[in-house]
Parts: structure tokens; sequence; C-alpha cells
């Protein structure tokens, strides 16, 4: 038997903050299975009881060693059969990854590196791409079908931001950066919402809170989800959910049959 379900990704940017501000109740209104959030910020303690009142049977919390800093939490209906932190790939505990096994499906939900303080951090955060595309390849390698969401902290082609030209030496628009998405999907991983939407233009999901961007719509595309190339013909919808406000994000999601 075959199920569509929703997931949605969104980097919250603070989840106390998105809690005072009532920034997630709208998931009451949706029919949402999965919902995972990056940049969540908090100790596992200190999530907020007031997010929503939908109620998940699955939390799974990774939070940064860091106070105030990072992290991801998967909140699902479905259990997961397996979940991982992989510390092999966030060996600096930032709290950047929540891996789930759905019988041969592994999710994941992920907060990649922002390569902009310095080069260091730059070359962490590549090393942090080329060792988890490696660990997505062994995966399919044990028969497995992936799905990943999440802030890549990269916009792809020129399409995915207002202003290519400005930012094609910031990290975030680099020409390494790119190489490593088009590495990514020449691997066998589909750009969902690319795969769905085409060329369409000025779709973004980060915005900065400078110079009245958002409302301006001078926005970046750096949130994504991907899929291998196996579930090609499950995906049945992918969106950006750009009218809900309450991070520098918006929320991103796909519907498919699992």
């Amino acid at each position: 038997m075959s199920n569509s379900i929703e997931i949605i990704s969104w980097n919250v940017n603070g989840i106390r903050a998105v809690a005072n501000k009532e920034a997630l109740q709208w998931i009451d209104e949706r029919d949402t299975d999965i919902l995972c959030l990056q940049e969540i910020k908090a100790q596992k303690e200190q999530i907020p009881k007031n997010l929503f009142e939908k109620e998940f049977d699955e939390v799974i919390i990774n939070s940064a060693e860091k106070k105030g800093y990072s992290g991801t939490a998967t909140f699902s209906t479905i259990k997961s059969d397996f979940y991982s932190t992989c510390p092999e790939i966030d060996f600096t505990h930032e709290g950047r990854i929540v891996e789930t096994h759905y019988g041969d499906i592994v999710l994941f939900n992920v907060y990649f590196p922002n390569g902009q303080r310095d080069e260091e951090r730059l070359a962490h955060k590549m090393k942090f791409y080329d060792d988890f595309l490696e660990h997505c390849e062994r995966l399919r390698e044990e028969g497995k079908s992936i799905i990943i969401c999440g802030d890549v902290n990269t916009a792809h082609r020129e399409i995915d931001l207002k202003n290519p030209k400005a930012n094609e030496k910031k990290s975030g628009f680099l020409p390494i950066e790119r190489e490593w998405i088009d590495k990514f999907l020449d691997h066998g991983y589909i750009d969902t919402f690319r795969y769905v939407h085409g060329d369409e233009t000025d779709k973004y999901s980060w915005w900065s809170y400078r110079a009245n961007a958002r409302v301006k719509n001078v926005g970046w595309r750096i949130d994504y989800f991907f899929i291998s190339e196996d579930l090609a013909e499950n995906l049945e919808d992918t969106f950006i959910l750009d009218y809900i406000t309450g991070s520098d994000h918006c929320p991103v999601g796909i519907k498919i049959t699992i």
C-alpha cells in the first residue's frame, strides 16, 4: 500500500523566537506528515511546548553543543525504524543532521554549514558537503531511496538569486559551492523544485533582513528538497510557502508517494 505524504522543511532561525511570534501555528491547518526544522538554536529542554497543537508521534531534536546555535528537529506522524545524527559528518557537534529511516526510504533533515566567516569555515563547509554525499551514496548502495531537505546555504544557478553578478565572489554563490551541487545532481539526485517548476524565476526561500529585501523579493533560493532519481515517479508536487513569515527563511515542501 502506498501513501501520499507531505514533508515540510523550514529554517526557523530560532525556535523560541518563532514560538513567541506564534509563527508555526499554520501547521495546525495543514495535513503535514513530517516537519523538519533547522537552526532551532535551542537545547532539547528549551523547545517551547506552544509551537502548535498538532500532535506528532515522533520528535527528534539534535541540538548543537554550543548553546543558542544551529540545531535541527524532525517532527513526524510516522515512527521511524531508526535514526541517527551522523556524528561522522557533523564531527564538530553542531546539531546539523537528523537522519530518519522509514523502510527503504531515508530522510535527511540538514542544516548545511555557512561558509561566509572565513576560508577555514568555507573548507569545513566543502568537507561537510563531500562527506554527506559519500554517506548518501553508501546508503544507496544498500538499496535505500533518499530524500534530503534543509538549508543548503548555496544558491545553485543564476536564476536562484536576485543579484547573481553582485554575489559571485561571496560564499553561498561561489563557483566551488555551485559545482558541488552540480556534482551532487550528477550522482543521481533531483532538485525537486526545478524538476516540477522548470526555470521559474523570482522564487526564493531566504531574504536578508536588511534593505527591505523580502518586501522587494530580493532573495536567494537556498532551501531545497532533493530526492534520489528512483523516487522521481513518486513526486507529486513541490512548493515554496513564501507567504509564511517569522524567519528570514520561508518553508519549502514536497508531496510524495511512499
